[in-house]
């Protein structure tokens, strides 16, 4: 279900549910949401500093739980990724939710929240946060997509190949996001779910070893996650150095641990930890298109 999209004079939420952030930031994400016609409303913690978090934990989930249940908000805008919405994922109550459902952006940390949207059937924004809200210019291709989408328009991304894409053309729901996140939630009640079959996987990451990097994706395969899924989208691995040791690249280890299966596989998507991160809907349909000459995502058919 794709919550309600935006229009001018709706009101979005600010929380900070994991990392402290620089205040700057959610000064100028407040001054481009407003530029958008958006009244924004903070929750109470967003520029609070509780060692590397923005509150405690019990304070964190105050401002998300309200920012969630708010009939008035359309929208919460995570403010910063870092460490801790897993403290507090399953102390929220979801009902009000599901009754009115709102989009809930961000990424990296905020993978929990994807997952979270997914289990209860609600897609979610995969997007900039305040950082790059206030750092990019508005006609770059992240702010441009983001008010885009959040007010209706749907992108259809054109990308050229990578020489370890594997072609085809398939339909299938969106999930995933950080491969960290989506390893550290494995056996818990945010699992992914591809077992339908259905699922175009999307994967980034940031700052880790080539050999985790490894490690999480052969988990993902000898779990069977790989094996039903029906395409994979492969974002950036920002800040992850190769290593000669491991005798192939990051993107070589993954193409080799999907190379018996015959779904289509892009590669060097250009989201994840970089300025250039194009947002996603995530459980939302997705047409993945992979040729000689280019890639498409389409997030423009039937839902």
């Amino acid at each position: 279900m794709l919550p309600p999209f935006l229009k001018s004079g709706d009101k979005v939420s600010l929380v900070a549910p994991a990392g402290a952030i620089d205040t700057q930031y959610v000064d100028g994400a407040i001054q481009t949401l407003q530029s958008w016609g958006l009244k924004v409303k903070e929750g109470a913690h967003v520029r609070g500093r509780y060692g590397r978090f923005s509150g405690t934990a019990e304070e964190r989930l105050m401002d998300l739980q309200q920012a969630m249940e708010d009939p008035e908000t359309k929208a919460v805008l995570c403010v910063r990724g870092g460490y801790g919405l897993m403290q507090i994922v399953d102390g929220l109550n979801v009902e009000g939710f599901e009754i009115r459902p709102k989009w809930i952006i961000g990424y990296s940390d905020v993978t929990v929240l994807h997952n979270l949207c997914t289990a209860i059937s609600i897609s979610s924004l995969h997007g900039i946060m305040a950082k790059h809200l206030t750092t990019l210019s508005g006609d770059s291709d992240p702010v441009k997509n983001m008010k885009n989408i959040l007010f209706g328009r749907l992108p259809e991304y054109v990308l050229p190949p990578h020489v370890l894409n594997r072609k085809g053309e398939v339909k299938g729901r969106l999930t995933g996001g950080n491969l960290t996140l989506l390893s550290s939630l494995r056996s818990t009640p945010y699992d992914l779910n591809t077992y339908d079959g259905n699922s175009i996987l999307f994967i980034e990451d940031i700052g880790e070893s080539s050999y985790r990097i490894d490690r999480m994706i052969e988990n993902l395969r000898l779990s069977g996650v790989l094996e039903n899924l029906s395409g994979l989208i492969v974002g950036q691995f920002a800040e992850c150095e190769e290593d000669e040791g491991m005798c192939r690249s990051i993107y070589e280890g993954i193409a080799k641990a999907v190379e018996e299966y015959d779904y289509p596989v892009c590669f060097n998507f250009p989201a994840g930890h970089v300025e250039n991160n194009l947002p996603l809907v995530m459980h939302a349909n997705v047409e993945l298109s992979i040729g000689e000459e280019n890639v498409k995502v389409n997030f423009n058919c039937k839902q």
